[in-house]
């Protein structure tokens, strides 16, 4: 089928029930989105769609088929052939009588079509069996929903349609679905439609014209009848009339209109020999009831020479393509208002000729009852001038007076209108694909940068604007990283590193969805997050503390590639004021400034494994807020001086799967990447590589479920601001320089292993500075 229909039977869908339905009708019978109109689709297509909207709308597949015969007929008059179905007939039967000849008309735009095929015949009640043909079973509840609609568009009739018999038809070639719907004509109008249209004017202008031409109609029978009577005396009684006499006798004035009564004249002898009538119409044939051919005309001679020996039988040089029966005269009578079209047999054609393609007639019959001969008045069914050339064949082969000449340039203008329609449909649809295309890139970058900068930051970036640098009074600040990370790197190749820290990392980004907080940056086995920025919330300390505990509870499930067990990680929390600004141009970073990042470092080098450790403003700000927390006591912070510090526990009100995210007991996933690694790679390789299959493997991770906050305005916490910034000053003995610069690349650690305790004072470790060292190699390798 022709694009054409699946078109409709999309804007059917779509009408009716919505671009939602569509959607899922589309996916599940797996067809594309759009078609093109000229462009030729397996039938398959169709059924599929049809089927799966019977099975989605739950409807029966005849009352699906006869609602899009409803809509194509509606379909069809939207797309510019209202004028064209309207000027088939002036009734219902005429309509269908010809829609043959419309398909035929049709075919010479859509060459590939398998249109079916109408017969109608009248019964003496008044109605009428309508014969449906056609090589696609199962959809002929259509034609109720065609017809039906055309009866009441065009004749202001409803009709009632029930199939009285379905056959496989036996005269047909090959088996074709033959079936016989009666048709019963209703009133002009039910009392429905009276209503709806008695009180307009234009209803009551038809009825007046209705009225009119019944009463012409009258008129016209009674004038006949006299006409009649008029004739016979005078042939009884001859008498001398002159010339406008004889015109008033068979012209009469009734209301305001010429009336005239036809009888056809026919000479005693038919006034045109032999020659011409065969010149004249140079594509005729006639034969008999043994399809013996009597008589040709002299082109179609020119075709097929075999013509010019009279007494062959006609289907030894031709096969009837449309309508599709057996070459019979009785089959041929049958179909006598249908519109046949013959094609030469290639076999009967000189063996010079049967390289051409073969020539197809298209025509009408008409049977001659004295004579018990057929004539088949017939022209070239030539689409193009290419297919006048292929048969070489010239206009001057037709006859003046055949259309056939008028309409073979006329196509291909069309032809070369359609092909243009086409090419920019073809257009439209590469632009439709590949704007849907550049809509999901740009989703994806727009994603990678959300991920790299703040959402209103990349905005600005992308709008060409420069992002001023701002101050936020009160933010919280958290920093991880992995005990005895250097060990590990010393003992493991690159490749294992990267695996383990892409497991934990890849957790850690998880929980910052969930808690709404902002990753910075990472930095080797560094993690830095930090709430309340760029977004001023005034919960960003219970935030960032949650996902402390978060990232606590992640880290368990992160294999050391070295022992096999968890790996242990150190947090510390801080909080204060910064400036957070963006840095460079090449790879902008969104950076925090400030004394408030440093401290927060140090809250993480001077921690201990597996812990949380809070500055006293991060306590503070934890105190009344459901949080079970520990004193440390007092400490030796490098460059800071003693801090009174304090461990986080646990979170009183909130549950695990809360803090993790999940909305059950949170399943073991893992999204890493894998690597495929050479053959020769050593055994403890191979073994991590195995071992990050395995998570990988394993099922897909639950949704995130983001956990609930309530913040308030963040412009009441100025005030506290200062206090916290005064008990700074009063356990560290010194006030902090806010315009110092803090980040990840800051100090260097204390000892990766101080398991001290808690009123002990930490002191460096000697082997800090390799490790860092280590860490910086390991980035550059990165």
């Amino acid at each position: 089928m022709y694009g054409f229909i699946n078109t409709c039977l999309k804007s059917l869908v779509v009408e009716k029930y919505g671009e939602e339905t569509w959607e899922k009708l589309r996916i599940q019978a797996g067809v594309q989105d759009t078609f093109l109109t000229f462009e030729v689709y397996k039938d398959e297509i169709t059924m599929q769609l049809i089927d799966k909207a019977c099975k989605m709308l739950d409807v029966p597949p005849d009352m699906v088929l006869k609602q899009f015969g409803e809509f194509f007929f509606e379909f069809c008059k939207r797309s510019g052939y209202d004028h064209m179905l309207r000027t088939l007939g002036g009734n219902l039967y005429e309509f269908i009588e010809n829609l043959d000849a419309l398909h035929s008309y049709l075919s010479l735009s859509y060459q590939e079509m398998n249109a079916p095929s109408f017969r109608v015949e009248k019964n003496e009640d008044g109605s009428m069996h309508l014969h449906y043909y056609s090589d696609r079973r199962g959809l002929c509840h259509i034609v109720p929903g065609i017809i039906g609609a055309a009866a009441l568009d065009f004749f202001n009739t409803e009709i009632s349609m029930e199939i009285v018999n379905q056959t496989e038809e036996e005269e047909r070639t090959g088996k074709k679905e033959h079936i016989v719907f009666l048709v019963t004509q209703k009133p002009v109008f039910s009392y429905k439609k009276r209503n709806k249209f008695s009180s307009s004017p234009q209803y009551i202008a038809d009825s007046g014209r209705r009225i009119e031409k019944q009463l012409n109609k009258e008129g016209i029978e009674k004038n006949m009848k006299k006409i009649r009577d008029r004739t016979s005396l005078v042939s009884v009684c001859p008498a001398k009339k002159n010339h406008w006499e004889t015109i008033r006798g068979i012209v009469t004035l009734g209301r305001g209109k010429l009336l005239r009564g036809f009888d056809p004249a026919y000479p005693t002898t038919l006034w045109i020999d032999t020659k011409t009538f065969c010149n004249g119409l140079p594509f005729h044939i006639v034969f008999d009831e043994e399809l013996r051919v009597k008589q040709a005309g002299v082109s179609i001679q020119k075709i097929v020479p075999g013509l010019q020996t009279l007494g062959i039988r006609l289907d030894h040089y031709f096969s009837i393509v449309h309508p599709e029966v057996t070459f019979t005269i009785s089959s041929v009578q049958k179909f006598i208002n249908s519109q046949f079209v013959f094609r030469t047999r290639r076999e009967m054609m000189p063996e010079s000729w049967k390289q051409r393609p073969m020539l197809e007639l298209r025509g009408q019959m008409i049977w001659m009852e004295s004579l018990q001969c057929m004539l088949y008045l017939c022209s070239p069914l030539l689409r193009t001038l290419h297919e006048l050339e292929e048969r070489q064949m010239h206009i001057a082969d037709i006859a003046p007076h055949d259309v056939t000449r008028d309409l073979i340039l006329l196509n291909q203008q069309r032809l070369a209108e359609m092909e243009l329609s086409n090419q920019l449909e073809r257009k439209k649809e590469e632009l439709r694909i590949l704007s849907k295309h550049l809509e999901e890139e740009k989703k994806k970058t727009e994603a990678l940068l959300y991920a790299m900068l703040p959402k209103h930051v990349a905005n600005q970036l992308k709008e060409g604007k420069r992002v001023e640098a701002g101050e936020f009074k009160e933010c919280t600040i958290l920093f991880s990283d992995v005990v005895t990370f250097t060990n590990i790197c010393a003992q493991c190749e690159p490749i294992q590193i990267v695996l383990m820290l892409n497991s934990m990392y890849l957790r850690f980004d998880r929980l910052t969805t969930v808690h709404d907080v902002y990753k910075v940056e990472t930095i080797g086995d560094a993690y830095m997050v930090v709430g309340g920025v760029p977004v001023p919330v005034s919960t960003h300390a219970e935030r960032v503390a949650n996902f402390a505990l978060g990232i606590i509870i992640a880290a368990k499930e992160v294999k050391n590639p070295v022992s096999g067990k968890p790996i242990q990680i150190r947090v510390g929390i801080h909080t204060g004021p910064v400036l957070a600004g963006v840095v460079g141009e090449k790879m902008p970073r969104y950076c925090l400034f400030g004394d408030t990042v440093n401290i927060a470092s140090r809250m993480e080098s001077h921690g201990v494994p597996s812990k949380i450790h809070l500055s006293p403003t991060a306590y503070y700000c934890l105190k009344d807020k459901n949080f079970e927390m520990t004193e440390r006591g007092e400490i030796e912070v490098k460059g800071k001086g003693k801090m009174h510090t304090y461990f986080l526990i646990r979170n009183r009100t909130a549950t695990e799967n809360e803090i993790m995210g999940n909305p059950i007991k949170e399943l073991d996933s893992d999204h890493e990447s894998v690597q495929s690694f050479h053959e020769s790679r050593i055994k403890m390789i191979q073994s991590s590589c195995q071992q990050a299959m395995q998570l990988s493997s394993d099922q897909d991770q639950p949704p995130t479920i983001a956990m609930k906050y309530i913040d308030g305005p963040t412009e009441t916490q100025a005030s506290y601001k200062g206090r916290s910034q005064e008990r700074i000053m009063d356990l560290t003995g010194k006030t902090h320089d806010v315009e110092s610069y803090g980040h990840l690349h800051d100090g260097q650690q204390p000892g990766n292993d101080p398991y001290l305790p808690n009123q002990e004072r930490i002191k460096p470790a000697p082997e800090e500075p390799q490790n860092r060292n280590v860490r910086s190699n390991f980035c550059n390798l990165i």
